[in-house]
């Protein structure tokens, strides 16, 4: 997307479903601020609502966090994310700095640089012109102005309902009551009975999406769910295993059907999805000249054993509208809505999407954006969102043989610069406030622990850990973020708190900073690494060819440890070379009409002793040449495979690639 740092802009915010008008309900006074769990239980009481229903609907918008004032991606507030976009917009700040999504020309890192010659992160076919941005509509949908909706209904103040997490509560509840009085349903306090309601509140566009988001509370309701809030809440959801949803209730919302004919998503059945193909057209007279991905017929061309995590950077459908335009020079396979976790597929797997902005990942990974922001107090993403990607994330993992893990499934921000002079432009989406932890609970892919293990995985604790991150705004690189939970370590020079951060020689002659586009000195929750040692409450980690230490008291612990395997250089080496990609060597192409690929290595070295933890054994050496929209080259959209065997590490916050000749791998023991 644009390089911006987070705002709300007219021109990008999506137009989501019309919500059906509602009679009023009876007013309340704004009522006083106190226990989540008790404000949930009497706006239930007053408004007729089952608590459950309340509990489990506000859990796939928020988790029940109020995210203290900050818009939703969807321009929601509260635990309920009720939804303002107008007022969203109308008092947006000023952009300023990098973006850090895939649908951009430029990339973000700590400092200057990017990929703008080619955001394919392949040099053999020049970028064409950068698309406009995508105009929208739709502020004043009335999905997207729910909170004054609320406000007409409860007489609570718009500010208040923005601001005050109990009011917030008692205006949804309203809400909920008057879609169940259009609906013409029982206003009982039998939760089963509320199903259509529910699925209203999603304001998905489809029967599917209302459908899959009802299920959802309905599922939370029969299993029950407790939580500790970022802000130190406590809210229980205790379980109904009995409840009996009536599911009929969604023919009364009369919304969409997927139109007969229309190409079938590459999807589970049971999740919400469409496809809308991105542009594959000529933007000039070149056959070179085409955007914005590549034919192919993977798994059969290119091993796909990546998945990349994004976010958007922008909204649903401006993000939907500009990958639709050829001259965007970007897309991804998927793109997801936050308000219902609703998923669009733009790309076939089979295909190569741009946006990873590293061709060799590119080739072999399949790319999910997620409609929001990654700095700081700008946004956040709704547990919706969150379990309808993990549901997709596990179905391709399954079709196409992926491992669960961190080594596998990755952000953007986790993907290698292809050389040297790539790495300050890479992205660092989806940034330092995507739960992990939560992500990865979720896929069921959670590293188990093992106390004999040698490797640390990085598990802070979301909700509590809430580390100083700047430059989320126009202020400076300087100026703290809003406070909210993070999902990594700071890494230093030594056990101190004092300590400077490490150097990342890739990004800056000096140490790192906080600045939330410095990624040089984090190791993010889920990434393993292999101890280096202890020092009281400090535990350090081998990275970026350096002891790093982090705070890791045993009382409450930022990593735990596993069970794994390492690589360390072959005796007799004194260092090895890190590369960002796994090309083949000069002699595999001989014979080829395939331009040889520079295979150079990253400004990184491993040294003899250090040691790294081993993600992929299995790593493909091939190159992908496909420079024209119609295979008009010699050997054009053809794969050059190679001998030389790389392996895949964790060697800082990002993967990165060594020779298997380089480096023997060995199980990695705790000492």
């Amino acid at each position: 997307m644009p390089r911006l740092r987070p705002i709300l802009a007219a021109a990008t915010v999506a137009a989501l479903a019309t919500v059906l008008a509602s009679p009023a309900v009876s007013a309340a006074p704004p009522p006083a601020a106190g226990d989540r769990q008790q404000a949930f239980a009497a706006a239930a009481q007053h408004y007729g609502v089952p608590e459950t229903v309340l509990l489990g609907v506000s859990y796939l918008e928020s988790r029940w966090d109020d995210h203290a004032g900050s818009p939703s991606s969807s321009g929601g507030y509260g635990p309920m994310n009720l939804t303002d976009a107008r007022y969203v917009v109308d008092h947006a700040p000023a952009a300023s700095g990098s973006g850090s999504s895939s649908a951009s020309n430029s990339g973000s890192g700590s400092g200057s640089g990017d990929f703008g010659d080619d955001p394919r992160g392949d040099a053999n076919r020049p970028a064409g012109p950068a698309a406009a941005p995508v105009s929208g509509a739709g502020l004043d949908a009335p999905a997207l102005r729910t909170l004054p909706t609320a406000a007409s209904l409860t007489g609570i103040g718009a500010d208040r309902l923005r601001t005050d997490p109990t009011a917030n509560i008692a205006g949804a509840a309203a809400l909920l009551a008057s879609y169940q009085h259009a609906l013409d349903a029982p206003a009982t306090g039998t939760a089963g009975d509320w199903y259509g309601a529910v699925g209203r509140y999603s304001s998905a566009t489809t029967t599917a999406g209302a459908k899959e988001f009802a299920d959802q509370v309905f599922d939370l309701i029969r299993t029950g769910m407790s939580r500790q809030t970022v802000d130190g809440q406590q809210v229980t959801l205790a379980a109904a295993p009995g409840v009996s949803p009536a599911t009929g209730q969604l023919a009364a919302l009369h919304l969409s059907a997927p139109a007969a004919g229309t190409t079938q998503p590459d999807c589970p059945s049971t999740l919400d999805c469409d496809f809308i193909p991105a542009a594959y057209q000529q933007t000039g007279t070149s056959k070179e000249a085409y955007g914005n991905y590549d034919l192919a017929n993977r798994p059969s061309t290119s091993k796909i054993q990546y998945i990349v995590i994004h976010d958007q950077e922008g909204y649903y459908n401006g993000t939907v509208s500009w990958f639709q335009n050829p001259a965007a020079q970007a897309t991804s396979n998927y793109v997801m809505r936050s308000s219902d976790g609703h998923i669009t597929q733009m790309v076939p797997t089979k295909d190569v999407a741009w946006h990873a902005g590293n061709w060799y990942v590119n080739t072999h990974s399949i790319g999910i954006e997620h409609e929001g922001f990654a700095a700081a107090g700008a946004t956040w993403y709704t547990e919706a969102m969150y379990r309808q990607s993990a549901k997709l994330v596990r179905y391709l993992a399954q079709r196409f043989n992926i491992p669960l893990d961190r080594q596998h499934i990755i952000g953007h921000g986790n993907v290698p610069g292809l050389s040297t002079n790539k790495i300050r432009g890479m992205h660092w989406d989806p940034g330092p406030f995507w739960d992990w932890n939560h992500y990865l609970d979720l896929l069921h892919a959670t590293p188990r622990q093992d106390r004999h293990g040698g490797l640390l995985t990085i598990a802070p604790n979301f909700a509590t850990q809430q580390l100083p991150v700047s430059g989320c705004d126009t202020s400076g690189s300087g100026t703290p973020c809003a406070a909210q939970g993070s999902n990594f370590v700071y890494l230093r020079t030594s056990p101190s708190a004092d300590a400077p951060l490490v150097t990342d020689v890739g990004l800056h002659a000096g140490p790192a900073t906080t600045d939330i586009a410095d990624w040089g000195a984090r190791a993010e929750a889920g990434q393993q690494f292999v101890a280096a040692g202890r020092s009281g409450d400090w535990s350090a980690i081998w990275y970026l060819g350096q002891k790093a230490w982090f705070l890791n008291p045993r009382s409450t612990p930022t990593a735990y440890s596993s069970a794994g395997f390492e690589i360390t250089p072959r005796h007799g080496l004194a260092s090895i070379p890190v590369y960002g990609k796994a090309y083949p060597e000069a002699a595999a192409y001989n014979g080829s009409p395939v331009p040889v690929q520079p295979d150079d290595a990253l400004a990184y070295t491993i040294a003899a002793g250090q040691r790294y933890t081993l993600g992929e054994w299995r790593v493909s050496t091939d190159y992908y040449y496909a420079p024209t929209i119609d295979s008009s080259y010699p050997g054009d959209h053809t794969v050059v495979t190679g001998h030389t065997r790389y392996v895949e590490i964790q060697y800082n916050h990002r993967i990165a690639f060594v020779r298997a000749s380089d480096v023997q791998v060995l199980p990695a023991i705790s000492f």
